[in-house]
């Protein structure tokens, strides 16, 4: 009878020791939210989130006494997602004042990006992914390719060992392949690559080919590159180099029913692609700078970058070989091409390849989406492309790309359902990066700043 009296006290003392368990001071609960589930598309409503440490701690449908938390943040009719990744951004270069680098990271996060993959790396990169993983700035993580490897910069297969040796040395992510590269020093950068482990992205070399670039296996194509020419018929005896800008010269000659093929050999060697639609529809694209001018965006890039976009964009729509039908046929093919490979390809990933001409660090992911929804891809199917399929690119599933316990609290609380209307990802309420947060009045405070010192240069 002693033991069981002595057994029940023990469980009523466990019981209110663990009720007043005492919350930690830094702890942050965001209460009565909407947690979109990116993997299926479910809505769970009036969620509870602790986040602590700069991780998810607990997600639950109730919370014992909420008061006690330093810092709440009110969730009621929200709707929260993980933080999207921009997987073809551009990190602006060392010889960039330091205000500014951190003022285009800071773009990238105002709009609910707490991922960038640089996608043209310099030494100094390396130094700035730390700073970033610090918390030392504001900036998304960083993920950083080497410097460019094109037919310029590696000439030899001697040339393509050292460089990719000394790459993957100095701790770069991956390497970033540019075109000119001649086929077998291609191939000594593929064979050195997977010796020393380090992957390969970017653009295929037009004497690569897309078939064989497949084969080799790159992380991921970008840009779509070298499929529009791998369409073209061999009795058509063109020139490979004559394909014009990503294939457009060739838009004639594409036999579109060659798609399913190149499709299962993308899944086959399980190559991403990004698909950075918004480039062909912004610059390579008949709209006149006039009007990308006057979108509201364009007050945080500096006057001079403006003028610089507007003289390389009127070029490109006034040179001879620009017409407004091929151009049309051309973008049909492409999204034809991104509504396939992301059906039955290995997957898809979100990036815009900011900041290209007219595509504003952050902002341009906006119209990268509408070019996606225009190819045919589903809300959700965008969502999983900048959240958790960037972590399975990454084999970073148990760090980011979701909202669950343990993952690094990275996310976007939103006005509104994304499900229901894409633009609902630019009526952002706050964005958390690694438990950091950063309310709307914050960002907008920011915003001012940067287009203030945009409008001095």
């Amino acid at each position: 009878m002693k033991k069981l009296a002595l057994s029940l006290l023990l469980i009523v003392f466990v019981s209110c020791g663990q009720s007043e368990e005492k919350i930690s001071p830094t702890a942050i609960l965001i209460s009565n939210v909407n947690q979109i589930d990116v993997t299926n598309g479910s809505l769970l409503k009036n969620r509870q989130i602790v986040i602590d440490s700069g991780k998810i701690k607990r997600i639950t449908d109730d919370i014992e006494n909420p008061g006690a938390y330093t810092t709440t943040i009110d969730g009621t009719g929200k709707y929260v997602i993980p933080g999207l990744a921009e997987m073809h951004a551009h990190i602006p270069p060392p010889s960039t004042p330091a205000e500014r680098v951190e003022e285009v990271l800071f773009l990238y996060v105002a709009n609910g990006i707490t991922t960038i993959r640089g996608m043209l790396g310099h030494p100094g990169h390396l130094t700035l992914r730390e700073v970033a993983k610090e918390g030392r700035i504001i900036s998304p993580r960083i993920f950083t390719s080497s410097p460019s490897l094109n037919g310029n910069s590696v000439t030899s297969k001697e040339e393509a060992i050292q460089k990719v040796s000394a790459y993957q040395k100095a701790g770069y992510d991956f390497l970033k392949i540019h075109p000119g590269i001649q086929r077998e020093v291609f191939d000594q950068v593929v064979a050195t690559a997977n010796e020393v482990g380090i992957p390969f992205a970017g653009h295929v070399p037009v004497d690569i080919g897309i078939r064989h670039a497949l084969k080799s296996r790159y992380a991921s194509i970008d840009h779509v590159d070298g499929f529009l020419e791998g369409l073209v018929p061999e009795s058509a005896n063109v020139k490979p180099t004559d394909n014009g800008f990503f294939g457009y010269a060739f838009t004639p000659l594409a036999n579109t029913s060659k798609i399913d093929e190149l499709v299962a050999l993308a899944n086959q060697n399980e190559v991403w692609i990004v698909p950075t639609q918004s480039l062909f529809e912004r610059w390579f694209a008949p709209i006149s700078s006039d009007e990308l001018l006057q979108q509201p965006e364009m007050v945080y890039m500096p006057k001079t970058t403006l003028q610089n976009w507007k003289t390389r964009k009127d070029e490109s729509i006034n040179d001879p070989s620009f017409n407004t039908e091929q151009w049309k046929k051309f973008d049909g093919i492409r999204k034809e091409l991104i509504a396939k490979l992301n059906a039955n390809g290995h997957g898809m990933l979100l990036g815009s390849d900011a900041p290209q001409l007219f595509n504003v660090p952050g902002f341009s992911i906006h119209h990268e989406i509408q070019g996606m929804i225009g190819a045919g891809m589903t809300p959700l199917e965008i969502l999983k492309s900048g959240t958790v399929n960037p972590a399975r690119y990454f084999d970073m599933e148990d760090t980011f790309g979701d909202l669950k316990v343990g993952l690094e609290a990275d996310m976007v609380l939103l006005e509104s359902n994304p499900l229901d209307d894409m633009t609902a990802l630019q009526e952002i309420a706050g964005v958390m990066l690694r438990g950091r947060w950063i309310p709307k009045e914050e960002i907008d405070e920011k915003l001012a700043i940067v287009a203030k010192h945009a409008s001095q240069n």
